[in-house]
């Protein structure tokens, strides 16, 4: 599987035409249960919205699906829609909530609303690369704790807190691959008394 780019957590912004508010939110789901579970959290929690349009994107499969909920066909999901896929992302779900103002947009404005409002909110997002890592683990001795720490890290390792007993326990995690000359420099070190775990590559965030 390649590296693919999508979103972590969940972004929103809103965009107002005309008195119609356009609140638009964007977040990572990797299943279609995922992407229908935030939609639906999103609609309980704008039970007074005239819509709720979404569309999203998933990765497996190559998935597309939007809704114009009640918007005149083509001015709502399809252009959110869009946005997503001039974007690049995957694995994202994007909903827009319209609360009606009162006065009619035309086709064009509200083609205009539901794009800017999706645009703004994937602007505000966090946008990551999903990729093959490992997760790696050492344990070393104090003395040698600082240099091995350094050597991770200019290595590209990104580390999870360490853990302080009678020695010190590091763990990382890094791009699959990558990794060999690090733990030459580590085996050097330790003089090859450490025995460093390296996991199964798997897919995550980096």
């Amino acid at each position: 599987m390649e590296d693919y780019r999508t979103v972590a957590g969940v972004a929103s912004a809103e965009y107002e035409e005309k008195k119609s508010r356009f609140i638009a939110q964007v977040a990572f789901a990797d299943t279609e249960q995922a992407a229908l579970d935030f939609l639906e959290s999103v609609r309980a929690a704008n039970r007074t919205a005239r819509h709720n349009v979404y569309a999203y994107r998933l990765r497996q499969g190559s998935r597309e699906r939007y809704s114009d909920d009640g918007e005149p066909a083509k001015t709502a999901g399809t252009p959110v829609l869009e946005v997503l896929q001039h974007s690049g992302l995957v694995d994202v779900i994007a909903v827009v909530t319209r609360y009606f103002g009162g006065v009619l947009l035309g086709t064009g404005g509200l083609v205009r609303a539901y794009t800017t409002a999706t645009a703004d909110a994937l602007k505000a997002a966090q946008i990551v690369t999903v990729r093959s890592v490992v997760r790696l683990s050492v344990t070393v001795d104090y003395a040698l704790y600082e240099r091995a720490s350094l050597l991770i890290d200019a290595a590209g390792g990104r580390q999870s807190p360490p853990q302080f007993t009678d020695r010190v326990f590091l763990e990382w995690t890094m791009p699959e691959g990558t990794q060999p000359p690090l733990l030459a420099q580590l085996t050097e070190l330790t003089r090859g008394t450490a025995a460093i775990a390296v996991s199964q590559p798997f897919y995550a965030p980096f």
